[in-house]
Order: structure tokens, then sequence, then C-alpha cells
């Protein structure tokens, strides 16, 4: 058991340190620390008991007494309404609200039950199998708690799809990923010594399914087993807040200022703005009534330094109130890296950016160009000239610009919600659960 927790804890920091930075993530560690010795904030579970135990023997007891009893092996009753146990990896906000929320509420939006758990809440997950009657992993790699779970849900003769968002299986794409070279070598040569152990996890599922278009056609590199899409998409509380958002910045004073907007989920975006920092300052510059807003992970002294003094920078905000920062703005900035890594891609930052009635100049990599109607709802920027103008255009226009992003909204709602079709979910998908 403590094994388990000195892994969670380390996979926590890991994952602290790529979301929010070293300093953050050393900043918590030490709250947790002086927190433990405090007394405050221990586990619940009794140690004694738990002493001497291994998280990946939960089962073991009741498969040795079910051998021995003769029940070991279950004939699975496919009369039963379909019920899926979503396992995964719940640490990451956005994941989790794009990859397990979202997916749980579709699910049973289709009137199919599902339920969801962390993979390390080992009771609650191994309940969750008895009752389902399919699995779905998400972003879980293999080790030995893992294997256990897939060892039981076979032994139930549950259905496994296994489901990830991010490259994570590929080397390929992590050695030549260009934000790694914003980051700690130690974090990179983390994720290449891994890799292989989410190959393993697709490997041995039945069916794949993944993000975008983009990493559909990666995954395939790496697996022989059936790889389909499911797109994220605007779920309900997604439209909710920003309509929220929306009429906040509606109903407030108009400062006159034009604002882009660039927002940074992660570590290491610098080296994607990196290719527009220019075209951005020479456009800033050209008039005193224009900003740079940056939401998130962001080194701002990375910036030409005339944009410096013309930036406004919101480290880390929660959800709603980064969709109230970005609603604030005049056009969304996501420029990406042409490389593999950003080829898988998806579109969040243009369904986050829509759902605040935000127009969009994206680059021409990954899914987000998909997601833009050009010229309607956002454009498409191919050069460096395209973006400077491109931001001139939207500045001189704002009415125009104001109505594009309004326009992106009603695509958002029209095409991009919840909805059982090609665009958002391969229909194998849907049909995987009649199996």
């Amino acid at each position: 058991m403590k094994q388990s927790l000195y892994l969670s804890l380390a996979r926590r920091f890991v994952s602290t340190i790529k979301q929010e930075g070293f300093r953050s993530a050393l900043r918590k560690a030490q709250l947790y620390t002086a927190r433990r010795l405090q007394g405050i904030g221990a586990s619940h579970l009794n140690h004694s008991e738990a002493q001497g135990h291994r998280p990946e023997a939960y089962l073991q007891g009741v498969w040795a007494d079910m051998a021995r009893g003769g029940g070991f092996h279950v004939i699975r009753d496919r009369t039963r309404p379909p019920r899926i146990a979503l396992i995964g990896d719940l640490n990451l906000p956005q994941c989790r609200k794009y990859r397990i929320e979202q997916l749980a509420d579709f699910w049973r939006a289709q009137g199919v039950e599902c339920d969801y758990s962390h993979y390390g809440d080992i009771p609650r997950s191994a309940q969750l199998l008895q009752t389902a009657t399919h699995l779905c992993e998400y972003r879980l790699e293999a080790m030995p708690l893992t294997q256990m779970y897939r060892y039981e849900a076979r032994r139930l003769g549950l259905p496994v799809l296994y489901d990830i968002d991010d490259p994570l299986f590929s080397v390929s794409a992590y050695e030549n990923y260009n934000n790694m070279t914003a980051l700690d070598p130690g974090l990179k040569a983390h994720f290449l010594s891994v890799a292989p152990r989410y190959a393993e996890m697709m490997n041995s599922a039945d069916v794949v399914t993944v993000s975008t278009p983009g990493l559909v056609e990666h995954a395939r590199l790496f697996t022989s087993r059936p790889v389909h899409m499911r797109r994220n998409f605007a779920d309900e509380s997604t439209l909710s807040d920003g309509r929220a958002a929306m009429n906040e910045i509606e109903e407030s004073d108009d400062d006159g200022l034009f604002r882009l907007v660039f927002a940074s989920g992660s570590q290491g975006h610098e080296a994607d703005f990196e290719i527009i920092a220019d075209a951005v300052a020479d456009f800033v510059a050209a008039a005193p009534d224009r900003r740079l807003r940056i939401l998130g992970h962001f080194r701002t002294e990375l910036l030409p330094p005339a944009l410096q003094s013309r930036t406004e920078h919101y480290k880390f905000l929660p959800y709603k109130e980064y969709l109230t920062h970005l609603a604030a703005g005049n056009v969304a900035v996501m420029p990406l890296q042409d490389d593999i890594f950003n080829r898988c891609k998806s579109a969040v930052r243009v369904i986050d950016a829509s759902s605040v009635g935000l127009t969009s100049i994206v680059s021409d990599v990954g899914d987000l160009k998909c997601l833009i109607e050009h010229g309607v709802t956002g454009h498409i920027a191919r050069t460096s000239a395209d973006w400077r103008g491109l931001l001139e255009k939207l500045s001189i226009n704002r009415a125009t610009t104001h109505e594009m992003g309004h326009a992106a909204r009603r695509k958002l709602e029209s095409r991009w919600a919840a909805q059982p079709g090609p665009h958002i979910i391969d229909q194998a998908v849907l049909d995987w659960i009649e199996t």
C-alpha cells in the first residue's frame, strides 16, 4: 500500500510540474508534507491491515476462494442492459472533463449507464467491474494494478475499450515535440521511458479510441487493434458556463481596448507562441489600444521586450473564471508548431473560445482547423504574414469580428455539441456497446 501511495504521489508531482510548473509542484509538495507532519489529511485506511499487501493483490484472495469453490470462471450474461465501468487517470482537470465526465454523460444520453473511478481508488474500481457489462480504460499505463483490473475484466468476460487523447505511447512524437525544448530534460526522459507502457495497454485492448483524426492515424502505427475517433465536444456545462461568461462581459463597461488572447493549459507552449511572437509584437506596437492577454502557464520574460509591457498575464484560473477572462478578449489566437505531437492535438481551445462567443485564428495543424469555418467563424493562418494581416483586419472591423464570434457560438451549439454523429464519434464505437 505504501509503495502504491509513493507511486501515486510521484505521478501527481510529475503531472503538476507539467501543468503548473516546477515551483508550483514544489510548493504543493511542501504543503502536503507539512500537513502530514501535523497529522492532517491522513488516509482513513487501516494501515496495520494493509501493511504487507500490494495493491495489485487486492483481488487475489477473492480469486483464490472462487477458484477453490469452482466459481472462478463466469459465463457472461448478454441479456443484461449495457453498463460501462470507466476507470482512468482523473488527475488532469481538462482530461477529466473531456474524456471522463463528458463520455459518461454521452453514454447516459444514449441510454447506457456509465460509472467512473480513478484507477487509484481500488475498492470502487473493483466494485464497478462487478456490475459492468463493458470496461473502458482511460489514459492508463501498464503496471501491476492496471493489469489486475484487466485480468478481472477478462475473467468477467467484459469487452475492453482503451481511450487516450495524447500520443503518450509514441517515442517519435515526444522526441520531436517542440514544446519539450522549454521543459526540464528529465521530464522528457520520463515520457520517453513510459511510452511502451501505454502502447502495451492499447495492444491488449479489444478496441482503441482517440480524440482526433491525426491521433487515429498515428496510433495505427503502434497497434493492430481497431482505432476509432471520439472527438471532444461542447457539453452542457461548457455551453452554460460560456453563456454566463458572455453575459457578464456584455453587462460590464467596455474599456475600448482590443485584446488578443492566448491560452496555455500546460507548460511548454512558449514554443508555440514563438511562431507568431514577431507578428503579435508588431501588431500590438502599431496602436496604443492593443493588448496581448495570456491565460495560463507562460514565461512572459521570453516575449519581445516591447510586448511585455502591453501584456496582461493571468497564470492560473478556475475554469469559470478562465472563460470570463477569455470572453473579455476580441480574438483568440492558437498557434501550433508543426510536429507529430501537435498534429494529434484536439480543438478544445476552439471549443472554449467559441463557447464565449470569441472568434479564433488557428494554425493549420492538428484538429483546430476542423472546427473553424474559414472566414465565417474564424480564420486559418498558414504564414507569419497571414497572422499579421488577419489581426489587423479583425481589429479594424470590430463589429464584424464580434459577429464572427457569435457565429462560432452558434456553430458550436448546432454541430459540435454532444450528439452521436460521425463527426463526433465513429459508428464502430457506438456498435461496441452491442458486443
